[in-house]
């Protein structure tokens, strides 16, 4: 699932280095070059299971971090604010009778809604 991996994309973005090396490998191996867990057990000379384990441990830890900090969860709800924001921001800007200056400030913010999305 495509949303899946997005998440979990986010979750290494936040969480990442909270993790150790090996873990940090073994995820990137896996979600990032699409290596099978029997290449990746070639390459770190560990068992298949060995590395599923350390596969799931490492995910069960990103997910640990984000039930306790919530932060990925955040920067989804942000990010969805600010474009709805944007949404509103630009149907002002549709409205013939706007005032050029009001114009402008709001082409203003929605240069900073871009920079933060």
């Amino acid at each position: 699932m495509k949303d899946d991996l997005v998440y979990k994309s986010l979750l290494m973005d936040f969480y990442g280095e909270l993790l150790t090396e090996n873990q940090k490998n073994i995820i990137d191996m896996y979600y990032n070059h699409d290596f099978s867990l029997g290449e990746i057990s070639e390459i770190t000379k560990t068992s298949r299971q060995g590395v599923y384990d350390a596969l799931k441990r490492a995910e069960n830890a990103l997910k640990g971090y984000e039930k306790k900090l919530k932060l990925v969860d955040k920067f989804i709800k942000q990010n969805l604010f600010l474009k709805e924001i944007d949404l509103e921001v630009e149907q002002i800007l549709m409205n013939k009778s706007v005032d050029i200056g009001i114009k402008e400030r709001l082409l203003s913010i929605k240069r900073i809604i871009k920079e933060l999305i």
